[in-house]
């Protein structure tokens, strides 16, 4: 087993262009979101994690809140899956966004290059880029990973709130929990 290596963009720098293919059968590229949103959330996740299961409620409630405002989220799988052939995997993450009703796009990183640039050690784990492509916001979605009725500081909302009305982001970065990313040889 490899731990996943990374490279850690900091906050205030370019986050890291990519294009990937969805479950909608699109090719999807962080520059285009970037011109007609004023802010896109990146959570990298796995169909596998318990935390993201944790979450995925929470998630689609901040997508349908923001959208209309210029925001969007976007997820994406960058997780090995050792027991499946790269197409099984693709074809889980279709399953899993048709069983669970995503209401994001739902991307495919097969060679964990976009996970690597951006830094992700875990999932899930939350990237906020502003509309000019900086990276404003990294680590938890919010400070209780299993249990929503226990959050107090709901650290990602907060900083899109934030980045939409042009204001500073409070807490810029947080220590990320949940299921450790694992590289593929």
């Amino acid at each position: 087993m490899n731990i996943l290596n990374t490279i850690d963009t900091p906050i205030g720098s370019y986050a890291p262009d990519f294009e990937l293919p969805g479950v909608d059968q699109q090719v999807h590229h962080l520059s285009r979101y970037l011109h007609k949103c004023q802010a896109v959330a990146v959570i990298f996740m796995s169909d596998n994690c318990p935390y993201v299961k944790c979450y995925l409620d929470r998630l689609k409630h901040l997508q349908r809140e923001f959208a209309t405002l210029g925001f969007t989220l976007i997820g994406v799988n960058g997780d090995k899956n050792v027991e499946a052939t790269p197409m099984q995997n693709f074809d889980k993450m279709k399953s899993f966004a048709l069983n669970h009703q995503l209401n994001f796009p739902y991307l495919w990183d097969s060679t964990q290059d976009v996970t690597q640039s951006f830094g992700a050690r875990t999932t899930p784990t939350a990237f906020l880029i502003d509309k000019n492509g900086f990276l404003r916001y990294k680590g938890l979605i919010d400070d209780s990973p299993k249990d929503d009725k226990l959050v107090k500081i709901s650290y990602l909302q907060d900083a899109v709130t934030s980045s939409l009305a042009g204001e500073e982001i409070a807490i810029q970065e947080t220590k990320s929990i949940g299921t450790p990313l694992i590289w593929r040889n």
